[in-house]
């Protein structure tokens, strides 16, 4: 049924869908209620994946009739906050299992319609098949392959805070026609916060942490910036233009200068007109490219600025032969956030035993390379075993009041509990974008 549902939207790209409640049956619900994690973190209702499925059959039978009827509620979302690596907090809402379970059902039959009809190339995030080593990849591609001489760095403020519910819902109605499904997706976005004991009411926004909410907002920025930039670039620009976005975050290469100038102005018109707005701190222009290093002496720097994108810290460098080599690096904001995470959870393990410190510190180090580990970021990854192994170090030498270790000792301790080496762990962009 998913699957048709696919064929029709890419074979009748401006239909518009009206029967999609009815597929929201106890079948799906029960497949939905399969895919989710059973390890989650619980919502207002404290129900657990395994205790909801003692009684998965009735329960998924009685979710359906109130589905159908329009007597489904969805609960208030749980806010907890985690860490940022500027050290302010990301407030999260976490759905009840209940409501969990109708989300992915829903997502299930929207995702069809707009990876195969709507979604452009250039979007990467929170989409099936797609990555944030995609995104990152394909703007290496463009920034060494292409006439990229300018970038635009944009960043939009609290998006997900700040979505219009209204232009949301005229966004959906493009493409679904069916009002009492619009009308279940508009109950999640009005659902409220349960804060502490506090129930807050929302009139904007859509909570991070829900299943829905990633594919709500690439519906939202694909009718409010997306096919604005493919048509801006095709009327206006007057040399090659390339854009990168993953989820709000979103790099543009430019060939001119003017181009560049032109769009931070224009795109920050084209945001204001939907409630939403450009980082100023984020968000700006720069010289980046090929020919960058030898515009320094004439902009009166003695190095190209860097930006920071998915992580990484993107730098104008040159190769070993002299030629232009855009080198990638970890940012300096990630890697401190993260060793400062890890010391704190140093101390809290400071007490167990070593062999399990170990095992732990292995499996985080692994974990940093899978993300990290692209060409020409040894040295960082090389940095950060450094760090996690001398903080190690540090922490258990504080489990008694003996001296401190001396070479010797501390020589001996990394032979019998050696840290994983740094390894790149992902190809060259240009051979994972390479034609068959």
């Amino acid at each position: 049924m998913i699957e048709r549902i696919g064929q029709r939207a890419k074979q009748r790209k401006g239909e518009r869908f009206t029967n999609l409640l009815s597929h929201l049956r106890a079948p799906l619900l029960k497949v939905a209620y399969l895919r989710l994690r059973k390890d989650a973190a619980t919502g207002v209702d404290g129900e657990t994946w395994q205790a909801f499925g003692e009684h998965l059959d009735e329960r998924l039978l009685d979710l359906e009739v109130r589905v159908q009827r329009g007597s489904y509620h969805p609960q208030p979302v749980r806010r907890v906050y985690i860490p940022k690596a500027d050290g302010r907090r990301r407030p999260l809402g976490i759905p009840a299992l209940e409501d969990k379970i109708v989300q992915q059902a829903a997502r299930m039959l929207m995702e069809p319609i707009y990876e195969r009809s709507a979604f452009l190339g250039f979007s990467y995030g929170f989409r099936p098949g797609r990555s944030q080593h995609g995104a990152l990849d394909a703007l290496a591609v463009a920034i060494g392959g292409k006439k990229v001489n300018w970038v635009l760095d944009a960043d939009i403020r609290a998006f997900f805070d700040t979505i219009d519910h209204a232009w949301m819902q005229r966004f959906v109605e493009h493409r679904i026609g069916d009002r009492r499904f619009v009308r279940l997706l508009m109950k999640w976005l009005h659902a409220g916060v349960m804060e502490g004991d506090e129930l807050r009411e929302v009139t904007e926004g859509t909570p991070q942490g829900g299943i829905i909410s990633p594919l709500l907002a690439n519906v939202f920025l694909h009718y409010a910036l997306d096919l604005w930039v493919q048509q801006w670039r095709k009327r206006h620009a007057r040399g090659e233009v390339y854009i990168v976005r993953y989820a709000d975050d979103f790099v543009m290469g430019f060939q001119y200068e003017q181009d560049a100038r032109a769009m931070h102005e224009a795109i920050a018109s084209r945001l204001a007109k939907f409630g939403l707005e450009l980082h100023p701190e984020k968000t700006r222009v720069i010289r980046f490219g090929r020919f960058a290093r030898s515009d320094c002496a004439r902009d009166g720097r003695t190095k190209p600025e860097t930006f920071d994108f998915l992580g990484l810290t993107h730098i104008c460098a040159t190769s070993r032969n002299g030629g232009f080599q855009l080198r990638r690096r970890t940012s300096r904001k990630k890697r401190a956030a993260k060793l400062a995470e890890l010391r704190v959870e140093m101390q809290r393990r400071r007490h167990h035993a070593v062999v399990e410190q170990h095992r732990w510190l292995c499996a985080v180090i692994r974990g940093h390379a899978n993300y990290y580990g692209v060409p020409t970021n040894v040295r960082a990854l090389a940095s950060f075993r450094e760090q996690v192994e001398w903080a190690w170090h540090k922490s258990l030498q504080r489990r008694s009041q003996r001296a401190r270790w001396n070479r010797e000792r501390r020589k001996n301790f990394k032979a019998r509990f050696p840290l994983p080496m740094p390894r790149i762990c992902h190809p060259w962009p240009e051979l994972r974008f390479a034609p068959p």
